[in-house]
This record gives C-alpha cells, structure tokens and sequence, in this order.
C-alpha cells in the first residue's frame, strides 16, 4: 500500500516539464526545487513511460456509442440542410 505523496500533483508535473526544459542536471533542479534527486528521476521515468504507452485503451460500449452518436449528428446536420434551403426557398415564393 502507497503512501500518500507529500508533493502536490502540480507541483510533480512542473518538475517534469522543467527537467525536459531545462539544460541543467538533474541533480541540480532536484536540489533548487528540495526535491531527492532519485524521488525526482523517478518521477521523470514515470512520465516516460506514461507517454510512450500511449492513452489508455478504450472501452468497446464507448467507442460504439460514439460512432452512433457521430452517424446520428451527421443525419440531423443533412435534415437541418434540407430545412435551411426549404425555408429559403418558401420565403422566396412568398415574396412573389
């Protein structure tokens, strides 16, 4: 069981960036942030790693009910088209 971290998730994420930013070594960003040089590389692991597996894979259910939704938008934008154009078209016959 993991222990709750002491250092804020913003706070992890900065540092991350920083050391992918900066020049300097890591030991010398862990030392001006007060952060272990280790604690910090692990960090910086995880985030490699974390990018290189790519975002989670998804659920089936989801992705079905998203490719319903997306052909149900693209039948209610052509019916909104047809009704556009009727429109005009009678506004058209009424100014006669």
């Amino acid at each position: 069981m993991s222990r709750r971290s002491k250092y804020p998730e913003q706070f992890r994420r900065d540092a991350i960036e920083l050391v992918g930013s900066s020049d300097r070594p890591l030991r010398q960003i862990a030392r001006e942030l007060g952060v272990n040089h280790e604690t910090l590389r692990s960090w910086v692991n995880t985030a490699k790693q974390e990018a290189e597996a790519g975002p989670p894979a998804e659920d089936p259910a989801v992705t079905d009910e998203v490719q319903r939704l997306r052909r149900q938008v693209a039948e209610l934008q052509k019916e909104k088209e047809i009704l556009r154009k009727a429109a005009a078209y009678f506004a058209r016959e009424m100014d006669r």
